[in-house]
């Protein structure tokens, strides 16, 4: 059997070791040093907007402190966006906190802002006013970030932008993760560039940056000896991850670009099948990175489902994945308030994420195109 085609895999650009060799060669091992400031300093660079880095362990790090610094404590409510991966709900839940969950919309996948409204609204009548909302740019895919962000500022939300997937993309020439009040970034294995495990906390200030250092490293307070006077964690990145990172970045844009490719290559591909569209952007206010490449497939008019090309593929060792079930249809969830309708539900059934990585070959390719000629 030929190698697998994963959905979307590291892609080591070539510069990473020389920011290694050099933590190693000073002995810069511990989780501080010139890696991590540096990294940071290029991601302020690129993201712009003022921005203020602080890279840590995780993407889910970086949103358990961005709850923390909302001020987000026992018992207050967090409305998150249904359709995404659990990393975007479960900080609410280590809060003790309560998650509300907000369908998407059929343009971008993301938060509907109509729902949204709703849910804010119903949660004040009810005496339960929101302390924050969590909006995810999905598969790269810019949100409708200026109606949500309207709508958090109306009611003096905190608005906390998950852009895990969405390094590099953009809405209205403004960088996905610096609009709310707090953006996420991961730099987990398989995301748009990596540090192998990672994440980092876009912070509108320098105050909110340090403070999201210190809760970073344990919330150890200025003294000689260990002293404490809140509750800290180990989520700061270490100075060798933090060189993986300055590496990618340089390499950044271009895998971007590579991704897009990918996603005009599924374009092409699809383009005279009635019943396989593929996800874009809406108008030209959008710019997603398209982290990963998604189609919606209509049964009715192809004559097969979703599960049938992912199983169809899988027998030619080509990785696809469903589009991530709602997290109000999940167990773990089943007891939280949802409002909406029934899109996210309709996008998870219907949907089918296809190899994405920016280290796919012509070759790779044309084994993707072969192994779905079979169902078409």
């Amino acid at each position: 059997m030929e190698n697998k085609i994963w959905l979307s895999s590291p892609h080591m650009g070539g510069g990473e070791q020389k920011y290694v060799q050099e933590a190693f060669d000073t002995n810069w091992v511990a989780p501080l040093g010139p890696n991590v400031n540096g990294f940071e300093k290029d991601l302020e660079s690129y993201i712009k907007e003022e921005a203020k880095v602080a890279c840590l362990a995780s993407g889910t790090s970086a949103l358990h402190l961005a709850l923390i610094l909302s001020g987000v404590s026992h018992g207050d409510e967090v409305i998150c966006q249904s359709m995404t991966f659990s990393a975007s709900a479960n900080p609410i839940v280590y809060q003790g906190a309560i998650p509300v969950f907000v369908d998407s919309e059929k343009e971008t996948w993301n938060m509907c802002p109509n729902s949204l409204k709703q849910a804010v609204e119903d949660r004040i009548a009810k005496g339960k006013k929101p302390k924050a909302i969590i909006v995810v740019h999905l598969y790269g895919m810019p949100a409708k970030i200026d109606q949500i962000k309207a709508i958090a500022d109306s009611y003096d939300i905190k608005l906390i932008e998950d852009a895990a997937e969405a390094l590099g993309s953009t809405y209205k020439g403004q960088k996905c993760g610096t609009f709310g009040d707090f953006g996420v970034l991961s730099f987990n294995g398989n995301k748009i560039i990596t540090t192998s495990g990672g994440g980092a906390l876009v912070c509108k200030t320098e105050e909110s940056k340090q403070k999201t250092i210190f809760l970073a490293t344990q919330a150890r307070d200025n003294a000689p000896h260990y002293q404490h006077s809140e509750i800290g964690y180990n989520y700061r990145m270490s100075n060798i991850t933090a060189g993986i990172g300055r590496g990618q970045m340089e390499v950044l844009d271009k895998h971007i670009n590579l991704r897009r490719n990918n996603n005009s290559f599924y374009k092409e591909l699809f383009k005279d099948v009635d019943g396989i569209d593929v996800f874009t952007e809406p108008n030209s206010d959008y710019f997603s990175n398209h982290w990963l490449s998604s189609i919606l497939v209509d049964k009715n008019k192809v004559g097969f489902t979703r599960e049938d090309l992912r199983l169809k593929m899988l027998e030619d060792n080509v990785e696809s994945r469903p589009l991530w079930k709602p997290m109000h249809l999940q167990p773990v969830f089943k007891n939280c308030k949802f409002y909406g309708t029934t899109i996210s539900e309709n996008l998870f059934d219907n949907g089918l994420c296809l190899p994405s990585g920016s280290n796919l070959s012509d070759k790779d390719r044309d084994r993707i195109k072969r192994s779905i000629s079979k169902l078409l």
